[in-house]
């Protein structure tokens, strides 16, 4: 059986990147995940202005750059309507419903330990030498 300790130093001695930091990087931005966690969850085609009613309180603006962030990345497909006034749908790809089950994870973790979590103040930094700060020079 392979323990968490054999696990992380095997995983820091790997020449390819971490899959997490691959993952931020991909459904980067504050909205992404959220947005594509409600997209998922909705299982079907979503307008515009109903996404935005159900992220609030994301501007418009923030909320179109993050659905074409999402729909470069095959994550979000968007379906175009030929009529006045345009008619615009999302909706999660096949792939992107893929992570409901990690996101719905973490959506779990973070309604038990959230709260508890926002309301700890920083701590203050560790000194890690156990050596006495330099002293200011007195000029």
């Amino acid at each position: 059986m392979t323990t968490r300790k054999a696990l992380a130093t095997e995983a820091l001695s790997l020449p390819e990147p971490c899959p997490l930091v691959e993952f931020v990087t991909l459904v980067s931005g504050k909205w992404a995940i959220p947005l594509l966690y409600r997209l998922i969850i909705n299982d079907g085609p979503i307008r515009f202005r109903e996404l935005q009613r159900a992220a609030r309180p994301i501007t418009q603006k923030e909320l179109t750059k993050q659905l074409r962030l999402l729909e470069t990345r095959g994550l979000v497909h968007r379906t175009v309507y030929p009529e006045m006034p345009p008619h615009v749908e999302y909706e999660a790809t096949h792939v992107a419903r893929q992570l409901l089950g990690s996101l719905e994870s973490i959506a779990a973790w973070m309604r038990t330990h959230g709260r508890s979590l926002h309301s700890k103040k920083p701590a203050a930094p560790r000194r890690t030498t156990g050596h006495p700060p330099p002293e200011k020079s007195k000029a």
